[in-house]
Parts: C-alpha cells; sequence; structure tokens
C-alpha cells in the first residue's frame, strides 16, 4: 500500500530536483508576489454580488459576514503584496510567502466553500446552481492564480470543488448532475494544466542549471574554468570592499606545469588529456572543499583560497607541490610532471583583481625561471627510465 502511494505521488507530483530547489523556491515566489494581486483582486469583486445572492433566511453573520470578512481579507493582501515587492527576496523570505500563501489561500478556500455549502441548504432549489457558479469560478480562477505552487492550487481545488460538487451528484435532478459532472471535468483539466505547468517550470530550471554549469566548467576537467574563477574573486573582493585592513584576506595561486609538453610529444595529446584530468583529481583532492580548483587552459590550473578557510595561512605552493610529486598512472605508463607557482594575498599583493593576477603571474615566472636554470629537463617519464 505505502509503496504504491509513493509510486502514484512520484508519478504525479515528483519532487523538486535538489539542483535546483532553491532557485524553484525563488521563481516560484516571485511568481506568486505576480499573480496574487488578482487573486485578491478578483475574490474582492465577487464578494458584494455573493453577499446579494446570498439566501434570505441565512442568519446575516453568515449571508454578509463572511463575504464582508473576505474582502477585508483581499484587501490586507493586496497592500502585503505591495510592500512585499519592495523588498529584496531572499531565499529565507521567498519560502516564508510560499508557506503563507498556501496556508492562507487553504483558509480562504474553506471559508469560501462553508458558505457556499451553507447557503445551499439555506435557498431553495432553483438558486442552487447560483451558489454552485460562485463557488466553482472562485476556486477555478483561484488555482489558476496559485499554479505556481501545486499543492495549494490543487488543494484549493478540492475545498471548492468538491463539497459543492457532491452536493449536485446527491441531488438526484439531471439538470445539477451533468452542471456537476462538467465541474469535475473543468476542475481535471486545470489540475492537469497545473502539473504540466509545474513540470515545465522544473525542466526549464534545469536546462538553465545545466547551462550554468557549461559555462563555469571546464569541459575535459570538470573543474571550475577561468570565468568561475574570475567571479568568485569579484565576489570576494566585492564582500571585502569597504572593510579595509578588518577584511579578512584570500589567497591566489596560479599554477603552470612543468615538463607537460614532452609528454604531448612522446605518448600523445589522448595521454595528456587523461594526465590533465589526473592532475585536476590531485588538485581537488588536495584543496577539498576549502577552496576552488580551476583550470585556466592548456597546462595552467588555479587555486582560490578563500578568507576562513583553515588553507589560507598554510604553505599552499608547497602543499601543492607535495600532492603533485607522487608520479602518475596513465595507460600503465608512469609520468611525472612538476609545477611552478605563483602565489598572491588580498589585499597585501594587489587591491583588484589585475593586480592580484598580474602579481601571482609575475612569482610564477620567476619560479619557473629559477627552476629552469637548475634544471634544464623537469619532465620525467618513470616508464622509460625504469
Amino acid at each position: 500500500m505505502g509503496w504504491g502511494i509513493h509510486t502514484l505521488r512520484k508519478r504525479f507530483v515528483p519532487p523538486i530536483p535538489a539542483a535546483i530547489r532553491d532557485d524553484f523556491t525563488l521563481l516560484r515566489a516571485r511568481r506568486v508576489e505576480t499573480q496574487t494581486p488578482m487573486m485578491y483582486l478578483m475574490l474582492l469583486a465577487t464578494t458584494p454580488t455573493a453577499a446579494w445572492a446570498g439566501a434570505a433566511d441565512l442568519h446575516w453573520g453568515i449571508k454578509y459576514g463572511m463575504p464582508a470578512l473576505l474582502a477585508v481579507l483581499c484587501v490586507l493582501g493586496l497592500i502585503e503584496n505591495k510592500v512585499s515587492r519592495s523588498r529584496h527576496l531572499s531565499l529565507r523570505r521567498a519560502r516564508l510567502i510560499v508557506k503563507k500563501t498556501a496556508s492562507v489561500s487553504g483558509w480562504v478556500g474553506v471559508m469560501c466553500s462553508t458558505w457556499a455549502v451553507l447557503n445551499w441548504f439555506a435557498s431553495p432549489i432553483e438558486n442552487h446552481a447560483s451558489f454552485a457558479m460562485i463557488i466553482a469560478m472562485g476556486s477555478l480562477a483561484t488555482a489558476y492564480c496559485l499554479s505556481a505552487i501545486r499543492f495549494a492550487a490543487i488543494l484549493n481545488l478540492v475545498i471548492g470543488v468538491v463539497p459543492i460538487s457532491a452536493l449536485m451528484f446527491a441531488s438526484g435532478r439531471p439538470a445539477e448532475v451533468g452542471a456537476a459532472m462538467s465541474l469535475v471535468l473543468g476542475t481535471a483539466i486545470l489540475v492537469r494544466f497545473i502539473l504540466q505547468g509545474h513540470a515545465m517550470l522544473v525542466d526549464l530550471l534545469q536546462l538553465q542549471h545545466q547551462t550554468r554549469d557549461l559555462a563555469h566548467t571546464d569541459p575535459l576537467t570538470c573543474l571550475a574554468n577561468r570565468r568561475a574563477l574570475d567571479e568568485r574573486v569579484a565576489a570576494l573582493l566585492a564582500k571585502g570592499a569597504g572593510k579595509g585592513a578588518d577584511a579578512p584576506g584570500f589567497k591566489l595561486a596560479l599554477l603552470d606545469l612543468d615538463g607537460f609538453k614532452p609528454v604531448n610529444d612522446v605518448h600523445g595529446h589522448a595521454i595528456g588529456d587523461k594526465l590533465l584530468c589526473a592532475i585536476a583529481d590531485r588538485l581537488r583532492e588536495t584543496i577539498g572543499d576549502d577552496g576552488l580548483v580551476a583550470r585556466q587552459g592548456g597546462d595552467e590550473f588555479a587555486v582560490l583560497i578563500p578568507p576562513h578557510s583553515p588553507l589560507r595561512d598554510a604553505p599552499l605552493a608547497e602543499r601543492i607541490l607535495i600532492a603533485l610529486a607522487r608520479p602518475h598512472d596513465i595507460d600503465d605508463v608512469l609520468l611525472q610532471v612538476g609545477a611552478s607557482i605563483g602565489v598572491a594575498q588580498w589585499p597585501e599583493d594587489g587591491g583588484d583583481a589585475d593586480a592580484l593576477f598580474e602579481f601571482a603571474d609575475r612569482a610564477l615566472y620567476q619560479v619557473k625561471a629559477e627552476t629552469r636554470a637548475e634544471s634544464p629537463s623537469p619532465a620525467l617519464d618513470l616508464a622509460a627510465s625504469a
């Protein structure tokens, strides 16, 4: 039983993929802020006619009080929506908007459905269709405006349509049974529309996420690329702007492999590409989640160590060189390459991105020049020398 319910739920209301969950929440909140004013205006416009059409024998508190309360809620909702749209939409506030809108719309739906059912029993038979029409149009329109919140939209349809439809079916009168069947079919079509719209929104966000990943990822090594590195540096600089000496620093290391070209010349580019991937994995293991490893192109890499990272005060160049010292086994060929590394620290070595990269680049080529002077043949094919 539980397995069957889980399967049906996964089939008709699949969960949001974790990779886009936050983006989906923000987008849903924006759509809710845009669409709910129409919902409030629509409900507000129906309250005078609903009060006028109420059953004469019904208590005034229900006949007029419930529509009046709905009107007040709509006015308050419009005011709150206007204030909310002028504020920055954070992820926390987006979750709150979605949760509050679903809750409020559900209680409003219960109130409207209760009003319609009470009027149904208190009015003559010839007036039954009018209450069914009022609640049906209100529920369908509300569900459409709340289509960005799948649960809230379907819940409003169930609360509004099911009770009045059940009464119409139970009446046994052909006209009301036919009208109830049309209402149920129309509701089913709208539910299908809501589910399809939800699925299309998820697909769109997944495509955007994949496109964003491709734009910020090196296709060979799956490391971050130069664009992603530049954006992270810019974000760190923006975060530290205006804090002066109190701002925590960060490190930028540029790497240029020593002896990589002979690998391509002797073993071919396929082996060279595999070696680059192995080096990328080695760097990723060395830095872990404490920094960002990027491939800038060719045999050039970069490492960014953000503030508060445990690696910020560590000897970064030495750590990387030790990690790269072990030979790489590529297709049963042992290959070893070194690296020249230049390190820059913000704000001591440069106040902006260009200055930091220039400082690290100069330091890198100074190390490379010293290495060439000491060892003219830095590359070592261990398989060939064995």
